[in-house]
């Protein structure tokens, strides 16, 4: 395939045409996101928190005042651009064309997606891997403002990812091996992988694999939600903690019905029980008046029903990704055999509602940002999921889950660009959109720049730059690892959170 029919493919694929600029990331004036680090892990040697460019081991800096350049500050040592490409290259074009579109950098309806070079990029990089391409990425770069040309040679085995990926896709199949494996050596001995949304989508991935040689990491974390789990608990931000517990160890009841599980599944949902906000007379702060006056509620059925950070109401209350977490996680329960409280789980729902637009879009919180606005999706993924499993038998609810994946489907650029937890959206996101295969395909195809350059040399997968940094600091490719893992499991089906039909 020469690179400009692949060049037209994927851009039909993400369907973008304009020549607007910008990328993923906005510029802070202390020099976010560039200046931000990784503590440990294979990332800890690179200066700052850049784009990776796939296989190749180089990462860049998307600069303001030169839109279709990629500045190199960091290659790999062990990497096929060592030796080749040095930091302070400019990267100004990639198999054989010039960049021709300004990069996007922002976060909102006019700036998501990644037009431009980094796009550019990835449709070189895909080329070159095909068995035409035979593994020759050529790189134009300015040297010392000195123009230069060098060739990368690339491996051609692992090919390109198949137009229906993640399924029927060998590429897929291979890099999920990979990840699967990766995971597993990751895990630490207490049977964690780090924070709520390793833990949540790392055993599910190995989970969804259906092979017997993974379960044992899968019942390790499993037993470190059971715990470190329990009816009442007070620590900081920790309804994260408890909705990643519920969710893990219903899936994993489903999967094996082992007995143990229930009275552990029990203690959690008690505990979920108890930290929804159904009561201000009792649950809400006195401090909340003071620290944030104008988010508290004012009435009993403003903010009814929801999780926030915390159990109770403090702080910003209830919010949607934990209210929508939480309503799936009555449903996974319930079908568990757990006797849900049908009140507390429909005052989820209607919370939901609430904080969504007509077009299907779930705000932050109980209210809608505006009726035809959207952002990033992963409170509208995780919403649809829980509509989609709901034990009562409504259409109402697989009508609201069928408007949450098509709105996804339909705004699939802010995939990797998430308020909070980038990883948690980008995984609730995904399977959100699998309720309606139209709208998995594609959000699957909008961001197949994505796949192709986060990886990286060793397998692993990357969290690249984005509007928050929940998850980066310490090591940058375990949850981005995850979630990957994750999201190509979704098409096999083995979880009650991906079945095509009960």
């Amino acid at each position: 395939m020469t690179l400009l029919r692949c060049a037209l493919l994927f851009t039909t694929l993400v369907g973008l045409g304009s020549t607007s600029a910008f990328a993923q990331v906005h510029y802070h004036p202390n020099g976010a996101p560039w200046s931000q680090r990784a503590s440990d892990g294979p990332d800890a040697e690179v200066p700052g928190w850049y784009y990776n460019l796939g296989v190749t081991g180089i990462r860049v800096e998307l600069v303001a005042d030169a839109p279709k350049h990629l500045v190199v500050r960091h290659v790999f040592g062990d990497s096929p651009a060592a030796k080749q490409v040095r930091v302070g290259d400019v990267i100004v074009g990639a198999g054989g064309a010039p960049f021709a579109t300004d990069h996007k950098n922002g976060y909102g309806m006019d700036v998501f997606g990644p037009d431009g070079p980094i796009l550019e990029f990835a449709v070189a990089l895909e080329a070159c891997r095909t068995k035409s391409g035979k593994g020759r990425l050529s790189l134009q770069l300015l040297r010392d403002d000195e123009p230069l040309e060098v060739t990368l040679k690339l491996e051609t085995k692992s090919g390109t990812y198949s137009a229906t990926f993640p399924d029927q896709c060998k590429k897929s199949d291979q890099v999920l091996d990979t990840l699967l494996e990766h995971l597993v050596d990751a895990q630490q001995d207490d049977g964690s992988w780090g924070i709520p949304p390793q833990n949540l989508f790392a055993p599910l991935a190995l989970l969804a694999s259906g092979e017997r040689k993974h379960r044992k990491a899968v019942e390790k974390n499993v037993r470190f939600h059971a715990r470190t789990t329990r009816e009442h608990d007070e620590d900081g931000l920790i309804n994260w903690r408890y909705m990643a517990a519920a969710i893990v160890m219903s899936e994993y009841y489903l999967a094996t019905r082992e007995a143990w599980v229930l009275d552990e599944l029990q203690e959690v949902y008690d505990f979920l029980v108890w930290s929804q906000y159904v009561d201000m007379d009792t649950q809400l702060n006195p401090k909340a008046k003071e620290s944030h006056p104008g988010s508290y509620p004012k009435s009993a059925e403003e903010a009814y029903g929801g999780w926030g950070h915390n159990p109770g109401f403090e702080g910003y209350g209830p919010i949607c990704m934990l209210t929508g977490q939480g309503a799936l996680a009555f449903a996974l329960m319930h079908r568990c055999g757990i006797e849900v409280d049908r009140h507390r789980h429909e005052a989820a729902y209607a919370f939901l509602e609430r904080g969504s637009g007509r077009n299907g879009y779930v705000w932050y919180e109980d209210s809608a940002a505006g009726q035809d606005d959207w952002a990033d999706m992963g409170r509208t993924g995780v919403s649809g999921v829980a509509h989609r499993l709901s034990p009562y038998e409504s259409q109402a609810h697989a009508r609201r889950a069928m408007i949450h994946a098509k709105v996804i489907g339909e705004h699939p650029e802010s995939f990797p660009d998430t308020h909070g937890s980038p990883v948690l959206g980008m995984g609730f996101a995904a399977l959100g959109a699998y309720t309606d295969p139209v709208s998995f395909r594609a959000l699957m195809d909008a961001n197949r720049w994505w796949f192709v350059l986060a990886e990286c040399t060793d397998g692993t997968f990357y969290y690249q730059p984005n509007r928050d940094n929940a998850g980066y600091g310490g090591n940058s490719r375990l949850s981005a690892s995850a979630v990957t893992a994750f999201i190509l499991s979704i098409p096999k089906g083995n979880l009650a959170l991906t079945a095509k039909s009960d």
